[in-house]
């Protein structure tokens, strides 16, 4: 799969940040962002690499600017004071948990990171599909990355998967099996 750099209408953001573990990209816009739990990827020229959400922080993108409270709600703060969103950035971090090369779904770190400033998108549904076809990228999650929050992240997998009806009886697996 190749990126056409053209079409960048499904991308939102950009690693800034990369290992073979792990790997952060900026949001374009402040406010757009995946959820926390969510399948995002990364294509290349040669594979596409799937990372799941584990972490979102928005701050200031200049350190001298530090935000604070105004007492305003958004709407307010964007009718009268709209140049400070303009400083506003959101980060997320993903922790590697396999690729897709030629046609195959490969559960294991990819052979390099994501290149820096390469594109960032959420899976569609057919790779959201195939890619949890199996439970084989758990092992990623327990024994990859120093995760804050494994048990969170394990319930919002959970939960993104029962509603996208991936977790059934047929496939034997169901919600109630891991609450």
């Amino acid at each position: 799969m190749n990126v056409d750099a053209t079409n960048k209408q499904h991308f939102f953001a950009e690693v800034i940040e990369s290992s073979l573990y792990s790997f952060t990209a900026q949001s374009w816009e402040w406010d757009y962002f995946p959820a926390f739990g969510s399948l995002v990827v990364v294509q290349t020229k040669q594979r596409t690499i799937f990372g799941i959400v584990y972490a979102l922080q928005t701050g200031s993108m200049d350190p001298g600017r530090y935000p604070f409270t105004y007492k305003k709600t958004e709407e307010e703060l964007k009718s009268e004071q709209p140049h400070i969103f303009e400083f506003l950035q959101t980060t997320f971090s993903c922790i590697t948990v396999g690729f897709y090369e030629a046609t195959t779904m490969i559960y294991q770190v990819a052979p390099e990171p994501p290149k820096m400033h390469a594109f960032v998108s959420h899976a569609n549904q057919f790779q959201v599909t195939q890619f949890f076809t199996s439970c084989a990228y758990l092992h990623l999650i327990f024994g990859g990355a120093q995760l804050y929050a494994t048990d969170e992240l394990l319930l919002s997998l959970i939960k993104k998967q029962t509603e996208l009806k991936l977790l059934t009886k047929e496939r034997g697996l169901t919600f109630e099996t891991f609450h």
